[in-house]
């Protein structure tokens, strides 16, 4: 076991879910960054800090040596990123890992933008660093046809592709990163699967053995653009994951 912890922003999400075991079964000890102390258990800390007020960070990162940054939210990205790098700066940190969105300087978003920008905020560090750009995850394609199929009406944004991707693989991907040396850019990681965002819904539909019609709709503006032009897939240099959107539902719709 080692005696340096690994610190771990949005150990409790998503991602961090399976990070954090996967850590654990390498034999790391874990700390995991959260906004509210809870009680340590089997090999996971767990420490308060606010990385959006800046607040708390140096004395959470102390005596941590790798970091992986899998915390975000839809605000504030950007914001929170800079203020981890800079306290990784200070307390020695020799690896900061981060996760970010395939399309992060492509499309014309405040999310992408905020994601873009944290990832010049890692790189621009002075911290030896890893960043890795995955696609959206099975589970956010699953939010967003369940609130759509809740509509009487279906919309069918036309143009829209995505390529979802396994969180868990995403977070194998990480956890090999985290133990390596520190490598900058790495190739994106996508699904193995390119599906127009209304294939999405009506393969939900017909999984939940629900009707609905679907109406085509043609998103407007740069983003719409920016969507049809496939700015949010992965180039051809990417890696590709195993599990498809379809196994995926089959796992978590019965």
């Amino acid at each position: 076991m080692t005696t340096t912890p690994i610190l771990v922003t949005g150990g409790t999400g998503t991602l961090g879910s399976h990070v954090v075991p996967l850590l654990r079964r390498a034999g790391h000890e874990v700390r995991v960054l959260t906004r509210h102390t809870r009680e340590a258990t089997d090999g996971v800390s767990y420490v308060a800090c606010d990385l959006l007020a800046d607040e708390g960070i140096d004395a959470a990162l102390d005596g941590a040596r790798t970091v992986l940054h899998l915390a975000g939210s839809n605000k504030g990205d950007d914001v929170a990123t800079r203020h981890l790098a800079a306290a990784a700066r200070r307390t020695g940190v020799r690896h900061l890992v981060h996760i970010s969105v395939i399309g992060a300087d492509a499309i014309p978003l405040g999310y992408f933008r905020a994601k873009h920008a944290a990832e010049q905020a890692v790189a621009g560090s002075g911290v030896p660093w890893t960043v890795l750009r995955a696609a959206q995850f099975h589970d956010l394609a699953l939010t967003v046809a369940r609130a759509m199929a809740k509509l009487p009406v279906v919309p069918g944004p036309g143009g829209i592709r995505w390529e979802p991707v396994d969180a868990r693989e995403v977070a194998a991907r990480l956890v090999d990163l985290a133990l390596a040396e520190p490598a900058g850019r790495v190739p994106d990681l996508a699904g193995p699967t390119v599906h127009r965002m209304d294939e999405l819904v009506r393969s939900y539909l017909a999984a939940t053995g629900r009707r609905r019609p679907v109406l085509p709709v043609r998103v407007p503006g740069r983003m719409g653009a920016a969507y049809r032009a496939g700015a949010n897939l992965a180039p051809e240099s990417a890696d590709r994951g195993r599990l498809t959107w379809e196994s995926f539902l089959a796992e978590r719709v019965r």
